[in-house]
């Protein structure tokens, strides 16, 4: 996929805290990745996410072991690296994958297996060699691994659903994206839910118009 196309819905991640409460020390982040992705216009939102970076690397400055923030801090500037776009995004994207690999190494399994998602849908969505690490192959992998830590998770089933329509899998993408309508909504996550959402049914059209 060209960089100027990721749009990193995680990703853009996530996330699949759908059981477990957020601590505090990652909250805010998560709350204004929210409104920046969901409630902010277009033309504002890749600004709102270069202030959103800076907040991001303070908290990580101050909880440097804090799986969650680490996690959150990688969503954000994968998400920036979506509304930025151009080769500037790959260094953000390498940069959320390291986030992504530190956090692993302190709670492998924090937020309901987002690290999983969020790697998994980067894989898929960064260019391969020689300009970036993007390879299917691992893509699948850490999402299955996201989808057997959270297999009702609406995160996880939409970017196993993302990932199989762009492999071609239409059928397998449809049932994933189904899957993920039905998923436990998440109270304290009503933004996010609704957002999602809507990418979920504007994925799942373009599933079932290959399949017809």
């Amino acid at each position: 996929m060209k960089l100027s196309t990721l749009t990193f819905a995680i990703t853009t991640l996530l996330l699949s805290q759908s059981s477990f409460a957020i601590g505090e020390a990652a909250k805010p982040l998560q709350q204004q990745w929210e409104v920046a992705k969901y409630q902010t216009t277009e033309k504002d939102r890749e600004k709102a996410f270069k202030v959103l970076v800076k907040e991001a690397k303070s908290r990580e400055q101050q909880h440097p072991d804090n799986a969650e923030v680490l996690v959150w801090e990688a969503i954000i500037l994968s998400t920036y690296a979506g509304e930025k776009g151009g080769l500037g995004a790959l260094s953000l994207v390498k940069k959320a994958k390291a986030l992504l690999e530190k956090a692993e190494k302190i709670d492998a399994n924090v937020l309901d297996g987002s690290i999983y998602t969020s790697l998994g849908s980067l894989y898929y969505q960064v260019p391969g060699w020689p300009l970036g690490f993007g390879d299917d192959d691992k893509a699948h992998d850490y999402l299955k691994k996201a989808l057997a830590l959270n297999p009702e998770g609406i995160d996880p089933n939409y970017f196993y659903g993302d990932f199989m329509l762009e492999e071609g899998e239409y059928q397998k993408a449809v049932d994933a994206f189904e899957k993920a309508l039905t998923a436990p909504s998440r109270p304290d996550r009503p933004i996010a839910d609704a957002g999602r959402k809507k990418e979920i049914n504007i994925a799942l059209t373009k599933a079932l118009a290959h399949l017809q």
